[in-house]
């Protein structure tokens, strides 16, 4: 980071086809709707991160903004992107969370060559799966990310839960310097060896200090995603009891959060159903907890002088599941997926490219994290792991490590079926998996969907330095 972070006061800133492959059950009359259209250009431009007197801050934007367009579309149809290249680097998009067809998938190299500056390519797929997803980056992907190149992709329930609003909000953080501009040391190698590269400014919607207006007894479907390279998320709702919903797309069980605190890490998704009860004129906080030492106000929910309703609605939440494949564990195999590496880690020695190199080495060459010893490189490298197409996987994570690890599989969707002795974590079906120091986790899943993929830690900058590994299913 340089000398001259970007800093102002506590108000405004801070702390330092297609269609899946395989299996989808979705009714016919879904299967049969129609196609949605949309364009995305992908260019430099700039937004007004910081407020004023600070100037606009110059960014990678999609169609002129960041986060880029909500892309929506109704469970079971198709979507057809045209993604038009008009930045300086090559790029993808990965629509990150959907089950669909290997080829659409976005990873250059592995499912499709790179898009080159000037050029375009059209995604076509079918979404088997209601939720919220989002789309980003696939090449050079800390940087492309961190200057703004992602947006959200909803996929409604053809029955949707009763709600007043339908609410997104991309939590991010930038990197800034005193003239509000991002900081250029997407390579910095303590990032890459520690936590990531963490901000100095956090937004909500690429916005800092907006409240958010509501009315008393409104109900909203708050939409949560982590667009950030790095930072992990724990929000509580003041004077508020959501409930959550789904995480990663796929529906739970409506429950309260665990200890009242949201947590959110790098490429994840919650929704919640809240209920704004606070009274005309009032103020309900949302606040990130997960640096205790430095709670941020992330935003202030603020009441109106009109009520929505006399009294708090009294209807189901409940969301329909999604044709996701139940694991046989039974017959499972089980696969051990050592993280290992960065700063303060064991890792001494690892294999990169097939030949085995120490740690010093390592380092000259910009890697130092590794999944079971072995070093990601490229995006088709040969695989690590193989599965059977209808195979039921189980994969035993143990994080070696000092740092957290948001581990995500391209193309799939894990079943938490252990957290490191944590029971609310379980059950749920994840595409990204927190793993904190020391954690261990066990997760099952049908390899059910063909092709190379990607499996990769999502914060980026341990993924660019080695933490990054290609699953085949045949």
């Amino acid at each position: 980071m340089t000398n001259n972070a970007f800093s102002i006061s506590r108000r405004r800133l801070f702390q330092a086809g297609a269609g899946l492959a395989a299996g989808s059950s979705l009714p016919a009359r879904l299967l049969a709707a129609p196609t949605r259209d949309y364009t995305l250009n992908l260019a430099p431009g700039e937004i007004q991160l910081a407020d004023a007197p600070f100037p606009r801050t110059g960014v990678w934007a999609v169609n002129e903004q960041v986060p880029g367009p909500i892309l929506r579309c109704t469970q079971g149809e198709t979507m057809r992107v045209v993604v038009q290249n008009n930045l300086v680097q090559p790029t993808t998009i990965h629509w990150h969370g959907l089950r669909i067809a290997n080829a659409m998938d976005g990873v250059p190299l592995l499912t499709q060559q790179p898009i080159m500056p000037g050029q375009s390519f059209t995604y076509e797929f079918t979404p088997p799966d209601a939720g919220t997803y989002w789309y980003h980056s696939h090449v050079n992907t800390g940087e492309q990310v961190g200057r703004g190149v992602y947006g959200v992709l909803v996929v409604d329930e053809p029955r949707q839960p009763t709600v007043d609003r339908d609410v997104v909000w991309v939590l991010d953080d930038w990197r800034l310097d005193n003239a509000a501009q991002i900081v250029d040391d997407f390579d910095n190698q303590r990032d890459f060896a520690r936590a990531g590269r963490l901000g100095n400014t956090i937004t909500v919607n690429s916005r800092i200090s907006e409240d958010f207006a509501a009315r008393s007894n409104e109900r909203i479907r708050l939409r949560l995603v982590n667009a950030a390279n790095a930072r992990v998320f724990a929000l509580q709702f003041r004077d508020l009891d959501p409930w959550v919903v789904a995480y990663d797309g796929q529906p739970v069980d409506p429950v309260r959060p665990h200890g009242g605190v949201v947590q959110i890490g790098p490429a994840q998704r919650v929704d919640l159903i809240v209920d704004l009860t606070g009274a005309p004129g009032s103020r309900s906080p949302v606040i990130d907890t997960y640096y205790p030492q430095a709670p941020f106000l992330l935003r202030d929910i603020v009441y109106g002088d009109q009520a929505q309703r006399p009294a708090p609605l009294d209807e189901g939440m409940r969301l329909d599941p999604n044709p996701i494949e139940t694991p046989n564990l039974a017959a499972a195999k089980s696969y051990d997926v050592v993280l290992d590496g960065g700063d303060l880690g064991d890792l001494n020695r690892a294999e990169l490219r097939g030949q085995i190199a120490g740690m010093a080495q390592l380092v000259m060459m910009g890697k130092m994290w590794a999944i079971n010893g072995v070093v990601g490189y490229r995006m088709d490298m040969p695989p690590q792991f193989t599965f059977r197409r209808g195979e039921t996987a189980v994969l035993q994570f143990r994080n070696h490590s000092a740092w957290p690890h948001p581990m995500h599989m391209h193309g799939h969707h894990f079943e938490v079926l252990s957290h490191s002795g944590q029971p609310h974590r379980t059950g749920l079906r994840l595409d990204t998996v927190l793993l904190g120091p020391g954690d261990e986790a066990k997760v099952a899943f049908v390899a059910d969907n063909p092709g190379d993929w990607m499996f990769h830690c999502h914060i980026l900058g341990h993924a660019e330095a080695g933490m990054t590994a290609v699953v085949k299913v045949v």
